[in-house]
């Protein structure tokens, strides 16, 4: 092999490898850093990215001070690998850093808001939750069987498991009684159903089909509303709350019910299932519908939790008290306290937080939870299902909430930080 030759593969060897390097580094560091920051004016705040390359972070405003560890704060530093940097701003607003690779390879922008001082008081109580679908869900196609005896499956392609039907020939439908109610009406004619499906809205056209017992339908399983236990995460100063720390997802789907609206209500908490290896634990437990037992309205079903006003009923039993919101650069490992009713009493229960990840790639997922309190373990094991949302609090700040348990290990699970539920 000639020189040359040798010479042109180092050359294009070079070239692919840097290329692939700075490809590397803009996706991981778009995935890992978060895209927003929020600090507390007049606070000095210090932050931690784990990079695999040096960056240069600069300010585009003056309201915003960087340091590095150095005693000459300035608009612009250069961080290598896991070197923590601080961030200040004397005062409120909302301002951008800019990240620059190698110093010159502009990767992302990140916004910095800057807060007055934030209150919440971490919650524990159990809740009964109803919501009420936005649309008719499509939970699956099936069969049914035709007047003559045959069977035919009308919806099969057609309709999609997670479809939401809004409308049938213009008429809107609140409920799964209505839909009936108009595929009666309509009988064998054709349908034109208003369909939302993955954010797009759709006409889909099919024939209704005579059954049996004379009852015209489109043979698809469909739902309107869902309905559980979960734990009260916080209630702010102005008596929003957020609750469960993720959404409440349909159990055929998996999807995250999209809601018109729903209400809290009371529940009494009956009995706890023990987790297990392998097997999660639950609590179950009666919820108490009706007006006289309402505790407050849900306006949102995210990937964050549910979050809504309660009302003055709800407000009138808290006996916590408020504390400051802890943000995901306040959270380390070690130390920390869940909060929960599940003994039937509101207490404060010793866990360790073991990893924290600062990015925003798993937002219900952004720490390591497990709990080392012998009472909790004792009651139930560790985590268990109707936990979700149990408050997490580190040094007298809310920082989190309890959001899934390991399937393996019904002791350790993960937690959100509380500031993706107040950015839901």
């Amino acid at each position: 092999m000639g020189k040359n030759k040798v010479h042109k593969l180092i050359v294009r060897a070079f070239w692919i490898s840097l290329v692939f390097c700075i490809g590397f580094s803009w996706f991981y560091m778009k995935r890992v850093i978060p895209d927003k920051l929020n600090i507390v004016a007049e606070e000095e705040e210090q932050f931690h990215f784990s990079m695999p390359f040096d960056v240069t972070l600069h300010s585009d405003s003056e309201e915003v001070v960087l340091s590095n560890g150095s005693n000459i704060p300035s608009d612009q530093i250069h961080l290598q690998l896991n070197e923590p940097f601080s961030v200040y701003s004397k005062n409120q607003g909302s301002y951008k850093l800019g990240l620059k690779l190698f110093g010159f390879i502009q990767l992302k922008d990140i916004q910095v808001n800057v807060v007055d001082t934030k209150y919440a008081v971490p919650c524990g109580t159990p809740i009964g939750i109803y919501l009420k679908s936005n649309g008719i869900m499509v939970i699956g196609t099936g069969d049914v069987t035709k007047k003559d005896g045959m069977t035919t499956e009308p919806a099969f392609g057609i309709l999609q498991s997670g479809d939401y039907i809004e409308t049938i020939n213009g008429t809107p439908l609140k409920d799964k009684e209505t839909l009936m109610s108009e595929l009666n009406k309509i009988g064998a004619a054709e349908a034109i159903l208003k369909v939302r499906r993955n954010g797009e809205t759709i006409d889909v056209k099919m024939n209704p089909v005579q059954t049996e017992d004379g009852t015209y339908k489109l043979g698809v399983w469909v739902r309107d509303d869902t309905q559980g236990i979960g734990t009260m995460t916080y209630v702010d100063m102005n008596g929003q709350f957020g609750a469960l720390g993720h959404g409440i997802s349909d159990s055929d789907t998996g999807n995250v019910v999209q809601i018109t609206d729903g209400s809290l209500y009371e529940t009494a908490i009956m009995g706890i299932e023990k987790g297990t290896f392998g097997k999660p634990g639950v609590m179950s437990g009666i919820i108490y519908y009706g007006p006289g037992s309402t505790l407050g309205t849900i306006t949102a079903n995210t990937e964050e939790g549910i979050f809504g006003t309660v009302n003055d009923r709800f407000k009138q039993n808290i006996k916590q008290d408020a504390i400051p919101i802890g943000y995901r650069q306040d959270v380390k490992k070690g130390v920390a306290y869940v909060r929960s009713d599940v003994s039937g009493k509101i207490r404060d229960y010793e866990i360790e937080i073991q990893r924290v990840d600062y990015s925003t790639a798993h937002k219900s997922k952004g720490m390591v939870i497990k709990v080392t309190d012998p009472d909790l373990l004792a009651l139930t094991g560790g985590i268990v299902q109707g936990m979700s949302g149990s408050p997490i609090i580190q040094d007298g700040k809310l920082i989190g909430a309890v959001t899934h348990v390991f399937i393996q290990d019904s002791t350790r699970g993960y937690g959100i930080f509380i500031e993706n539920m107040l950015n839901h």
